[in-house]
């Protein structure tokens, strides 16, 4: 696996780590709402911690990766990551949470793409 991932550019590597980190934390966020809906909150909140921690072990690299190794700008790793969580997110309320797609992920999504294009327009 090592070898595979060396192989991979060092943007791809960020992006595959953000989103792999973003499912975590979208589940340590959001997951308890219909695993844990009657557990008391501090349970909750434990098993979330739980679930946070796999997110950073996955994130701080990330962050690392695209930082040192792509070059990326702290604020391009930031939108970068807040698209990503908008990508992941919106699929896992609307599959896993049963929530209804609403146009307004849409105009959300539209923003974002506006916030990534400003960010990225000048390197």
């Amino acid at each position: 696996m090592t070898a595979f991932f060396s192989s991979v550019p060092f943007t791809l590597q960020t992006i595959l780590l953000l989103v792999a980190s973003n499912l975590f934390m979208t589940m340590a966020w959001y997951g308890h709402l219909k695993n844990l809906a009657t557990a008391p909150w501090y349970i909750a909140a434990l098993v979330s911690w739980g679930i946070a921690l796999a997110e950073y072990l996955l994130q701080v690299p990330a962050n690392r990766i695209g930082s040192q190794d792509a070059g990326l700008s702290i604020g391009q790793l930031k939108i970068m990551q807040e698209v990503i969580t908008l990508a992941v997110f919106v699929p896992f309320a609307v599959f896993y949470l049963k929530q209804p797609l609403k146009l307004d992920y849409l105009w959300a999504a539209l923003c974002m793409g506006g916030a990534a294009y400003f960010i990225f327009r000048n390197g």
